[in-house]
């Protein structure tokens, strides 16, 4: 018969013991409620503007003719194909017409009729801003009318303007519109005063690496 005989496990043991389980239960509860104040928030699907003003210039679907959108800010800052990117402007779209309207996709060809360019302005800077189009290249040989819009999309979406500007061939820059904004985005005056932003000809501007 052995030696050792076993012993019921002593009264502080059994305490200790419980005392470490609840522990351990606590902490499981407070790591769970933390999992769930971290959760992100559904949102339902709501977008966050990211811009203030849209500006957008658009002429017919599959036209060959390459029109470009020029905009600049109360400080001189220009935003075109050249810059992208000046002060609280953005070039978010820039076509070139019939080029670069269709791409091969797995052997399957798609296409992009779409003519369309869009400026952004990221936020409010008071001033005058200068809407031009130019007529950068005329493959039709042909006028060719640009529909233009200004939009003011934050906190709601309202029409500022809008307007058909013809263009006659290649070269031919001209001013859609201006407006004034005050320091709080309102828009105090509109005018359709020439104002050139770029002065250019076919020869005079260069779309570097494009």
């Amino acid at each position: 018969m052995s030696k050792y005989r076993l012993q019921p496990p002593a009264e502080d043991q059994n305490a200790f013991t419980d005392i470490l389980f609840n522990a351990l239960l606590g902490f499981v509860f407070m790591f769970s409620v933390a999992f769930m104040l971290i959760r992100p928030e559904v949102t339902d699907g709501k977008i966050v503007p990211k811009a203030e003003f849209m500006i957008t210039a658009q002429w017919p679907d599959g036209h060959v003719d390459d029109i470009d959108l020029i905009v600049e800010d109360g400080e001189g800052n220009i935003v075109w194909f050249d810059t992208r990117e000046a002060g609280l402007m953005h070039l978010d779209r820039d076509d070139r017409g019939a080029l670069g309207d269709t791409m091969s996709i797995n052997g399957q060809r798609i296409e992009n009729p779409l003519n369309q360019e869009i400026v952004t302005l990221r936020g409010i800077a008071a001033g005058e801003y200068v809407v031009n189009l130019l007529h950068y290249k005329s493959e039709s040989k042909r006028p060719i009318d640009v529909k233009l819009k200004v939009e003011k999309i934050n906190p709601t979406v309202s029409l500022i303007f809008a307007g058909n500007t013809t263009l006659k061939g290649a070269g031919d820059e001209q001013t859609a519109v201006r407006f004034r904004l005050d320091a709080l985005g309102n828009v105090v005056d509109m005018a359709t005063r020439t104002k050139f932003l770029i002065r250019a000809t076919p020869n005079d501007v260069k779309r570097g690496g494009q």
